[in-house]
């Protein structure tokens, strides 16, 4: 049995069109002032209003006015707070600690800004000489640059900045030989020690574990914590003869900073400061392990970003982002857009292409924002991993928010790892997700925005549409056996003409839609194991659900705004 609704500061109503959610508890008042949607949801009665002459509003019944991190309902459902995820945890604005030092591309290192020749050793050589000088800006003025090689940055604080995405546009031609590699690749050399065993589970919103020792590991230090994906553990998600891909390894599970190291009689208790989205059990052999040399305060702005080749020459490699993020803390994408290069076709297949493939890459990253970033026309939307214009993998806390995904496979995606978490997808929009069947024949079956793999755990779609779809549901053997794709998901206020198809393992939560159809069914391959039904409230109610946006409204309430 779900949690029943309930009236929250007595004028608004919290709604559940589930099967498996009542709607109002029986009550004669509540029940002739509820007012039945057409899915089944209940909405506010159409006299109430809020103070000031506010519209209509309604709330989940698991936000009350009064919500606190600790809220359960009364049958052990919760939200997680999301107002974790982004740079600095939300805290500021982007980019507060850039050194003064600015190289300017073409004035200090002659880079050719008007697509003639190759621009990769004068670029690379500006980006060496930020680095060598403890971090600033790589400046790109007005202009076309054409790169024939790659990019790499291994140091923190380097801005990657140019004069608007309209205006200063890099593009990159090279494809041969790039499968699985980026044009664009933050990547710093990381090693990790002070490894310490856990002597207690690790529990969901704690934001602490007690380990046998601590060692010399002190505040501020970053660490991973994790566990191995035992038999029991694939066994206790229903996953064995499905997950294989990381059966036996040791695999990050939560990256976090530490803010305090205390004795206790069990060894020590180390705080960090974000807390767990889920358990960390000594029967899985958990730890924690010191991570050192993250890269922090990168960013990429004010920038049009291509690479897309020969329709053949993009078919013939996999996986070639543009740009890729490794293991990065605190950073920031803004203002970044793709287009169509010269070295784009001009007519045919792939005519007005702007990605050979795939588009931007978090991969074990934390607080980190992709803001105000458009993305769009993949060429190479086929098997393997082809088509992902946003992908995060194995990273916590990253905010996107107001961005658009258009015409790739999958727009918005978490990909291939245990440990997503935190993530919010903010007023983010998503278009023409397709999956091309191949280089020669010009069909596509329908592909949506969605976690892919590994049980992503406790992570947030908020305020967002979606003309094509977006998921999380039972991937089976599809993907080296992707599985339950996650759990403890939110998709909240989501709109458009697309769906929403929310079967995940134990618990997901679809609250409150507009134009998109929410799927909960069970029933079918993908619904495989995901028993009770997710949490669907409030369709078609998504305009007057209050607050409109669960991470800005988290947010506020952490920061005591």
């Amino acid at each position: 049995m779900r949690l029943a609704s309930a009236f929250a500061a007595g004028i608004v109503i919290a709604c559940s069109g589930s099967a498996d959610a009542p709607g109002p508890a029986a009550d004669a008042s509540d029940a002739d002032a509820s007012v039945p949607s057409v899915d089944g949801g209940v909405q506010a009665p159409p006299d109430a209003t809020l103070p000031d002459g506010a519209p209509n509003t309604w709330r989940s019944a698991l936000y009350p006015v009064d919500w606190t991190p600790a809220f359960t309902a009364q049958d052990g459902l919760f939200l997680h707070d999301f107002s974790y995820a982004g740079y600095h945890h939300g805290q500021g604005p982007l980019g507060t600690q850039i050194p003064a030092l600015i190289v300017d591309v073409v004035k200090d290192h002659a880079a050719d800004a008007s697509g003639a020749s190759d621009a990769t050793a004068a670029v690379q050589a500006a980006i060496n000489h930020v680095q060598s000088s403890g971090g600033g800006v790589v400046l790109f003025p007005k202009g076309l640059y054409r790169f024939d090689g790659a990019l790499k940055i291994t140091k923190s604080n380097v801005v990657l900045r140019g004069e608007g995405p309209k205006d200063s546009r890099l593009y990159f031609t090279k494809s041969a030989g790039l499968s699985f590699a980026s044009h664009i690749t933050f990547a710093p050399v990381v090693t990790t020690d002070g490894a310490a065993t856990l002597a207690q589970d690790g529990a969901v919103r704690a934001d602490n574990v007690t380990v046998a020792s601590a060692g010399d590991l002190a505040p501020g230090d970053d660490i991973v914590l994790g566990h191995v994906i035992t038999g029991a553990f694939v066994a206790d998600h229903g996953m064995t003869g499905t997950w294989s891909a990381f059966n036996g390894t040791w695999q990050p599970i939560a990256l976090r900073k530490i803010v305090k190291v205390e004795a206790v009689p069990a060894g020590a208790r180390v705080t960090f400061d974000v807390p767990l989205r889920s358990p960390l059990l000594v029967r899985d052999q958990a730890s924690l392990k010191r991570a050192k040399g993250l890269m922090r305060e990168v960013g990429v702005e004010h920038l049009g970003l291509a690479n897309a080749v020969d329709w053949a020459a993009a078919w013939a490699a996999s996986q070639v982002h543009v740009l890729e993020l490794d293991d990065v803390s605190d950073g920031w994408i803004t203002d970044v857009e793709s287009f169509s290069p010269p070295s784009a076709p001009t007519s045919g297949s792939g005519a007005g292409s702007h990605l050979q493939s795939s588009g931007i890459m978090v991969l074990r990253a934390k607080s980190f924002t992709i803001e105000k970033t458009r993305l769009a026309n993949a060429e190479n939307r086929g098997g393997g991993g082809n088509g992902y214009l946003f992908e995060i993998r194995q990273s916590n806390e990253i905010l996107t928010r107001d961005s658009d995904g258009t015409n790739g496979r999958h727009n918005f995606i978490q990909n291939w790892g245990f440990g997503t978490s935190g993530c919010v997808w903010q007023r983010v929009r998503g278009s023409g997700g397709d999956n091309v069947i191949s280089s020669t024949l010009d069909l596509g079956l329908p592909a949506y925005a969605e976690f892919h793999h590994s049980l992503a755990t406790a992570n947030l779609f908020d305020q967002s549409t979606f003309d094509d779809g977006v998921q999380c549901v039972n991937r089976g053997l599809d993907s080296t056996g992707a599985g339950h794709a996650g759990t403890e998901n939110v998709f909240w206020n989501l709109s458009g003409k697309g769906i929403v198809r929310s079967m995940q393992w134990k618990t997901g939560y679809v609250v409150g839609t507009q134009g998109v159809s929410a799927l909960v069914e069970l029933g079918g391959v993908e619904s495989i194991g995901t028993e009770p039904r997710d949490w669907l409230e409030g369709q078609n109610a998504g305009a007057t659900l209050d607050p409109p946006s669960l991470y800005d409204d988290q947010l506020k309430r952490r920061l005591g705004h």
